[in-house]
């Protein structure tokens, strides 16, 4: 399943079969009253917005959604499946079938109410000095409550040193977006007062009067804000150098002095450490003086803050519904929560992901669909290869060190060679879903430190579950990861041509093997290590030809009074580019020797940017766009067809755009990279 060595293969041109094979475009999908060059978004996906208006439950609904909802279905008869029938106890249909009905179990949720969660509260509440309430956090940390403190800690890849693993710590302290605190336009200020709100009705529903709330979440705002001004925003940690920053642990005591690390690190089995890295000196170092100036009843408050957050969707209903109206109707501009039962299947894969994943690929992903998935995957590399030598701004050092690269990707497709032990995970239906959430956060916790800590990177561990609708590219371990749920229509159509195959999974595979050449990848060689393998002068040939796309989708208006972030969606707009190109070259390689026939009107380059486009049809709110535009480094559907295809030659020759059109961009405006 994980084929290395890939790029040395003989090209199968699947087209063999194109004149039997569908279009897989939909034509009922399109508006065929707008001209391709006006508005293409409109032209591919006009009619499938029309006719899939946004359902309450949704501040964002899209092609991706309609995959996630056919896969929730599939996946909710696995688990009802297993929670209907008697399991023996410690089986991973027991454990499956116990956190799904528990999470459905809106009765015993209700009775029990906000009861589970008083006694952690209570505990932080009775502390009285600082140095009392830090050793009842490390005690806490052990026991599994979850909130998440003003730093972040966590094992992973080093990036210098890419097979072994390094204790990392980043920056926290702040519940909602680093925005939301720092800028103060209306639609900021707005999130930020309803947010305040937020805090004081979730206190006045675990028992505390309107004046203690309000207090509370004065001293929670107090915190917060003080954090999110000393933290970094997206863009500043895109930069894989300037937050990485590795030193001996004896220095690291000295420079971050002030705070018993040892004893911290030590409750959590974290021992033994010789150096780590620190991922924001600056946040860390506001941190230990927020410990150290900071009133212990104003730190109580915020403890019992993080708590109290990160059980919000298990204290039965109404403490639910407030957490929807904030987090929901507030700031996604959703209507409705979603069904209990399609977040009880969220729970669940959350958990337990890859059990339901080894169920879900038995009944639902066939070898044939894998086998042609990675035939898709070869031919995309030979495309990239040929991309490669294509490039005059490229030195040949460069050209052959990137094909190094390429040649040395690990590719993971469907599901993992090996799956994960869930054994040491204890599920008991007699206990509160609360207290069975702080056993499973013990139970991870542990299995990352036997799987991680002083060992080396498991090449072999899948980021997302086979069931995702995603992919993946990681550039410590240089992978492309493609799961089991994404290979389906629209992305992925066994009865179609390659016209629509490539336009549409082609482009997505195309995408995750550009982010390892794109303005963070690049930066990793061929063996996950971050460093400089660019001869000189090319990086700033790079550099510059990835500035024209910064510029224009810094350009691009998302709302009236916003502009979508260029900075921010450098990476994955460079995937989108990268993706196009790829895939088009591979497409044309696979049916050079047998074109496609024109079907419907519609030749098979038109087929392959309709099929492009058709992944990225999506209905939004205005909140969402707002929350998205600040926060994802993705930009929203739209943008990701209306803004990619007008930088790409071949769109403009398969529809014969012209500068009279309103989407033409000039030649030498257009990005230069592939």
């Amino acid at each position: 399943m994980k084929i290395r060595n890939l790029f040395v293969i003989m090209m199968v041109a699947s087209s063999a079969m194109g004149n039997a094979q569908t279009m897989g475009i939909k034509l009922e999908n399109m508006d065929r009253s707008v001209q391709p060059g006006t508005n293409f978004y409109q032209y591919a996906c006009g009619e499938w917005m029309r006719k899939n208006p946004l359902r309450p439950e949704f501040a964002s609904y899209g092609s991706f959604d309609v995959v996630v909802e056919e896969n929730q279905k599939r996946i909710r008869e696995i688990v009802e499946g297993l929670a209907a029938q008697p399991q023996e106890k410690g089986t991973l249909g027991q454990k499956i079938g116990d956190i799904y009905a528990m999470r459905m179990d809106s009765v015993r949720q209700n009775k029990d109410g906000v009861k589970p969660v008083l006694g952690d509260l209570q505990r932080v509440a009775a502390v009285k000095s600082s140095d009392e309430l830090v050793a009842l956090i490390n005690q806490m940390n052990v026991e599994g409550v979850g909130f998440g403190e003003l730093w972040g800690c966590y094992v992973g890849a080093d990036m210098m040193e890419s097979t072994q693993n390094i204790l990392e710590i980043s920056q926290g302290g702040y519940s909602i977006e680093r925005d939301y605190y720092v800028k103060d336009d209306e639609s900021n200020k707005k999130i930020l007062e309803a947010y305040k709100k937020h805090i004081v009705k979730m206190f006045q529903l675990v028992g505390e009067k309107p004046d203690a709330a309000q207090r509370k979440m004065e001293n929670i705002l107090q915190v917060e804000t003080r954090m999110a001004k000393a933290g970094r925003d997206h863009v500043a940690l895109r930069d894989p150098a300037s937050n990485y920053h590795k030193m001996a642990f004896a220095d690291f005591l000295k420079e971050y002095a002030g705070f018993d690390w040892k004893t911290y690190f030590d409750v959590q089995g974290l021992t033994d450490i010789d150096s780590l890295s620190v991922g924001q000196p600056e946040a860390v170092k506001e941190a230990l003086a927020v410990l150290k100036d900071t009133p212990v009843e104003v730190l109580k408050d915020f403890f019992q803050w993080q708590i109290l957050d990160a059980a919000g969707s298990m204290l039965g209903d109404e403490v639910y519904e407030e957490v929807f109206d904030f987090n929901g109707r507030i700031v996604t501009g959703a209507k409705e929560p979603r069904p209990r039962w399609k977040r009880s299947v969220s729970a669940v894969n959350g958990i337990l992901g890859e059990a339901v994943g080894q169920i879900y690929v038995q009944k639902y992903f066939p070898p044939a669909n894998k086998a042609r998935m990675e035939q898709l995957i070869k031919n995309l590399q030979i495309a990239l290869g040929e991309r490669i030598d294509a490039q005059e701004w490229m030195s040949e050092s460069t050209k052959k060190a990137a094909h190094e690269k390429l040649d040395a990707f690990y590719v993971k497709v469907g599901y993992p060679n090996k799956w994960r032990d869930y054994s040491k995970m204890d599920i008991d239906p007699q206990k509160s879903l609360y207290e069975n959430m702080k056993e499973v956060a013990k139970w991870a916790h542990a299995d990352m430190l036997s799987r991680k800590w002083k060992k080396p990177v498991d090449r072999d561990e899948w980021l997302m579950n086979p069931q995702t609708v995603n992919a993946y590219y990681n550039p410590t371990t240089n992978e492309i990861c493609f799961p089991a749920g994404i290979l389906q229509y629209p992305f992925f159509d066994m009865e179609a041509d390659d016209a629509f195959n490539y336009g549409a999974i082609g482009v997505v595979i195309g995408h995750e093997m550009s982010h390892g050449f794109d303005d963070q990848g690049r930066q990793f060689d061929k063996d996950g290590n971050f460093r400089d393998w660019w001869a000189e002068g090319d990086g700033d040939k790079y550099n510059q030809r990835a500035q024209v796309i910064k510029d224009f989708f810094s350009g691009i208006k998302v709302l009236p009074d916003l502009n979508a972030n260029g900075e921010l969606c450098c990476g994955e707009n460079l995937g989108d580019h990268g993706g196009l190109k790829f895939a088009y070259t591979a497409f044309k390689n696979a049916t050079k020797e047998q074109p496609l026939p024109v079907k419907n009107g519609f030749t098979p380059e038109q087929r392959f940017f309709l099929a492009y486009a058709g992944v990225w049809a999506e209905n939004n709110t205005e909140e969402f766009i707002r929350q998205q535009t600040i926060s994802d480094p993705h930009s929203l559907g739209k943008w990701r067809v209306n803004g990619a295809l007008p930088l790409v030659d071949a769109w403009y020759d398969a529809f014969g755009i012209t500068e009279k059109d309103p989407m033409f961009v000039p030649k030498d405006k257009r990005v230069k990279i592939w």
